[in-house]
């Protein structure tokens, strides 16, 4: 698949700044918790046939942020991240794949010194020249993944059963990059 004409190859690089990277967990059975990291830096390798192109990111875990000081302050410790010893997340793209008006984005994710593949279901959101004369593109991206493939065990049982934190944790990306220099 080609690139539409106004669109550069080349390494385009996140602006962190425009760019979400968040994800929501079950909470006792009964509410969503959102978090996101603050700090992460990416690269997308954007190649002619759109389908070769690949995509580098390291996500920082100490930038965790839900809102909440005493739940961030678990989330980055021992329990669940250990941010003194996995500082980063990593993402390696293996492959894309276009299905429709959407992409598949494979890859190995790797938390917590854990590596395992992942599939991103992926939406091209265009591109678009900014007041500065910085040209960018969005992207948005989702998947599902089990915690505990990731070594993320930490639980506690609830009194009516139950645990406190479901295993499965929904991954959402809202990315804005930056294009190459010209």
């Amino acid at each position: 698949m080609a690139l539409p004409a106004e669109i550069t190859t080349g390494t385009w690089t996140l602006d962190n700044s425009h760019s979400e990277i968040g994800f929501t967990v079950r909470h006792a059975g009964i509410s969503k918790v959102r978090g996101q990291f603050k700090e992460a830096a990416a690269t997308l390798d954007l190649a002619e046939n759109v389908v070769d192109s690949t995509i580098n990111a390291t996500i920082q875990t100490a930038s965790f942020d839900s809102g909440d000081a005493n739940r961030d302050g678990h989330v980055r410790g021992e329990d669940f991240f250990d941010v003194e010893k996995f500082p980063e997340i990593s993402f390696v793209s293996k492959g894309l794949v276009a299905t429709g008006d959407s992409y598949e984005l494979t890859g190995d994710l790797t938390i917590k010194g854990v590596t395992r593949p992942v599939s991103l279901e992926t939406e091209f959101n265009g591109v678009a020249v900014d007041p500065f004369g910085m040209t960018r593109a969005g992207v948005s991206a989702e998947t599902t993944i089990s915690r505990k493939d990731f070594g993320l065990t930490w639980n506690a049982v609830l009194e009516a059963g139950g645990v406190l934190v479901s295993d499965k944790v929904a991954i959402n990306l809202e990315l804005a990059f930056i294009a190459p220099a010209a």
